[in-house]
């Protein structure tokens, strides 16, 4: 199915059906995500961040939650 098809299908969607397929379609993203952040992290291209954080802290620049 083209991504063409996929576009017309979700156009004659009721109002549930499209709140159905919304919701479903928020949660696949936020897997994605979620796989490309864990798949960042082991490469350790967030490691970065980590040491930003730390040196902030350090700094002063940081409050307790």
């Amino acid at each position: 199915m083209s991504v063409t098809e996929i576009k017309e299908a979700v156009t004659k969607f009721s109002p549930e059906e499209l709140t159905e397929f919304a919701d479903w379609f928020n949660e696949f993203q936020q897997n994605l995500w979620d796989q490309q952040i864990e798949k960042d992290s082991r490469a350790g291209k967030l490691d970065f961040l980590i040491k930003q954080a730390k040196r902030q802290y350090r700094e002063g620049k940081c409050k307790q939650l």
